[in-house]
Parts: C-alpha cells; structure tokens; sequence
C-alpha cells in the first residue's frame, strides 16, 4: 500500500514539474539601446522607454509601463544589466540596483537579422 502510494505521489510530481517549471531565462548582458517610445501628454506624464539588449542569440526590446518615472542617466547605452525573460514579460536591473518591469515589443533571432553583403 505504502510503495502504491508512493509510486503514485512520485508520478504526479514528476509530471507536475514541467509544468510549473517556466521558460523564465535571466543573466547579464549589455544594453544595447534605450530610446523613449511614445509621447507624454496630460494623461501619460511619464516617457515610456523600450530596452533593447542581446541574450542568448536573441534579441529582445522591451517596453516600460505607462506610469513608470525612469532617467535615461539610469541606464547607459553600453553599460551591463540584469534581465529577466518570461514569455511576453521581462525585468531589466542596472548596476546600481534600478529595476524596471517591462513587456516584450519585439523578440528577434540574431542570426536572422542581415549582415551586410559583399559587393560582388
């Protein structure tokens, strides 16, 4: 009875596992650009900004929330940052600790992106 119930425990987990399991992917990288997206207005006071950085082979931009106060002095072209990738969700830190929840715009492979041809 206890190996049955055991047997049956084990299965459920094993099976549970991938599941709660996520595609979350994190690490250090540099950030490759930051520019503003959008305007701000009576109701949008805060700039928007999209990030854009390579991890993985990918290249993914990503856009901070309407209502977040940033600086661009916070985050410097070239300068290393923490991210987080899950789905359509992402979280970019900079050296001194500023974190930022954000939401893929775009996800890019860089091996599909183009390099230059040689004139023939």
């Amino acid at each position: 009875m206890i190996r049955k119930l055991s047997a049956a425990l084990l299965l459920v987990l094993t099976c549970a596992l991938p599941a709660t399991a996520g595609s979350k992917q994190t690490g250090t990288t540099s950030l490759k650009d930051f520019q503003p997206a959008g305007t701000t207005g009576k109701k949008h006071k805060h700039q928007q900004f999209d990030f854009t950085f390579i991890a993985a082979g990918t290249q993914y931009t990503c856009r901070s929330p309407e209502g977040t106060k940033l600086k661009a002095t916070d985050f410097p072209v070239g300068s290393d940052i923490t991210y987080e990738v899950d789905k359509d969700k992402g979280k970019v830190k900079n050296a001194s600790g500023k974190e930022v929840k954000c939401t893929m715009m775009r996800v890019e492979s860089v091996s599909d992106m183009a390099a230059p041809v040689a004139p023939k």
